[in-house]
This record gives C-alpha cells, structure tokens and sequence, in this order.
C-alpha cells in the first residue's frame, strides 16, 4: 500500500516535470496560421545574393496541435515513463529488496531460536526478504515438525513469487516502449490520409497547405513516438539488469534463512 502512494506521488511530480513552460522549437509552420510569429531574416549571399531562410517558431502546444489527439496520448505515456524511472529508482535498491541489516538480524534470530521476534521484524520491516522469511516462519509455525525438503519448498516458492514480482514490474517500460512508436506510427497513417484525401476530392483546388499539414502530422507524430519510446527502451534493459542482481541478491539472503532454519531442527 506504501508503494501505491510513492507511485501517486512519483507520478504528480513527473507530470509537473512534463509540462513545457517556455519551450520553443524551430519548424516549419503553416502559412495560415496567423498565430506563429514569423522572424525573416534577408541575408544577401557572396555569389548570388539569395534571400535567408524563413525562420518560424512553433511553441509546444502548436506542435501538440499539429500532431493530432495522438500527441496527447505520447504525452500521457511520456509522463507515465518519467514516473516509473523515478519510482525504479527507489524501488530497485538493495535496502527496499534485502537490507543487510534485517538479513544479518534474521539469521541471528531464527538461529537462537526466538521465532516470534523474527516474525515482528518481518512484519515490522515489509521487503521481499520479509515475505520469504514470513511464509518460511508461518510454515514453522502452524507444524510441530518441519521437513527440510518442505521449508526449502516453502522459501523457493515464496521466493519465486517475489522474484517474479520485482522484474515484471520493469515490464511497464517496455509495454511502453513498444506502444509508443505504434501510436506514432498511426498518427503517420492519420496524416498521410489526411495530406491525400484533400488531393483524392478534388485536386485542382487542393492547396499545398493542406498537404503539408497532413505530412506536418506524420512527421511529428512519428518523431514523437520514437522520442517516448527510445528511453523507455533504454531504461527497460538497466533496470532489467538491475532487478536481476537484486533477485540474486534475494536468493542469496534467502539461502541464509534456510541455512538458519535447518540448523534449528
């Protein structure tokens, strides 16, 4: 449940991280739009004195603009990516996984006996550790004479349960690194039939304007959509490998609870 509100919390600020204040780019703008400030600067050439490059500004909610209802659906799951950077980041350490501390005052307890203490430590400290060493302690608990082949059981499963919790989560970033080039790649379809369809009704009056909006749309959805995705590729493949040290890490501590438990036999 803790984890839930970090995760709210990790998306609150990352959706104030998104929002763009102030940000401009340079592209090509439509000529009808008389909303984009348009700079010319008249730069004479060496040779032939050719007139400069028209240079147009185009803010970020023209861009959203020019991109369709999809940029919003980019911008969504670029914040979503944000979030769950930030949220790996504290999730996926040692000390949230198997802190040494709790493991080394596990040992110790189950060694000397004192069950029920270890038991409050567990509950008192909730980590993937703590959830091995729990359902370990429950199965002591609730049989007067404990199998060694039944705790080894009992702390694999438990343990693959945990294991399997801590790198599917990093899924999500893959979900969206794959989502997020194929929405780009319907905003391309979008516009592209948007671009044709003007030349398909009636093409003597079909204006270039018309046409480079259409293309306008492919492009920067597109563009977009390898922007989002591309991170969260990136990131998907680092926090993978790290979720599986922290699974060895897991596995490591778990062994030592064992070790611990059969020694009391």
């Amino acid at each position: 449940m803790t984890r839930v509100w970090v995760f709210l919390l990790i998306v609150t600020v990352a959706v104030g991280l998104g929002v763009p204040w102030g940000v401009e780019c340079r592209a090509a703008a439509p000529a009808d739009d008389a909303s984009v400030a348009v700079a010319e600067d008249a730069e004479a050439d060496a040779d032939g004195g050719d007139e400069g490059a028209v240079k147009r500004k185009m803010s970020i909610r023209q861009i959203l603009k020019s991109g369709g209802w999809l940029m919003y659906v980019l911008s969504g799951m670029s914040v979503l990516t944000v979030a769950l950077v930030i949220y790996f980041l504290v999730v996926l350490s040692e000390g949230q996984i198997a802190p040494r501390p709790l493991r080394r005052e596990l040992v110790e307890k189950i060694r000397a006996g004192d069950l029920d203490d270890a038991r409050r430590i567990c509950e008192y400290h909730s980590c993937p550790l703590s959830g091995v060493a729990l359902a370990a302690l429950d199965y002591r608990r609730h049989v007067t004479e404990a199998d060694a082949a039944m705790v080894r059981d009992v702390i694999e499963g438990e343990g693959g349960r945990q294991a399997e919790s801590i790198i599917g989560q990093t899924q999500y970033l893959l979900d969206v690194a794959v989502i997020a080039p194929m929405v780009g790649l319907l905003g391309t379809v979008f516009g592209m039939l948007r671009a044709f369809s003007t030349v398909a009704t009636d093409i003597a009056s079909a204006k270039p304007v018309a046409l480079a909006a259409g293309v306008s749309q492919a492009l920067v959805t597109t563009a977009y959509g390898l922007i989002v995705g591309i991170p969260a590729m990136t990131f998907y493949a680092y926090f993978r490998r790290r979720a599986s040290k922290l699974v060895s890490l897991l596995e490591s501590a778990s062994t030592d609870v064992l070790t611990a438990m059969l020694s009391r036999r």
